[in-house]
């Protein structure tokens, strides 16, 4: 067997197994609506007279604007 034939037999298998696991176990479809009497969740923010957008970055900075700003860009510091 040659180098290129083990690979894609390793490879095939590997596929083999991953696509068995996922039919084994599907998962739980989640529902599309709140059960009956489910109250809304609020926002964990506390609430502040000026608060701020709250956007936050890919770095994990938080955008420094008033809360619902016109501005298409955020501004972070």
């Amino acid at each position: 067997m040659s180098k290129e034939a083990a690979l894609r037999a390793m490879r095939e298998a590997a596929y083999a197994e991953r696509t068995a696991r996922s039919t084994v176990a599907p998962r739980a479809a989640r529902p599309t609506v709140r059960p009956a009497g489910a109250k809304a969740v609020a926002p964990a923010t506390p609430p502040e007279t000026d608060a701020l957008c709250g956007h936050r970055s890919m770095n994990g900075r938080t955008c420094t604007r008033e809360q619902g700003h016109a501005a298409k860009s955020h501004r972070y510091g």
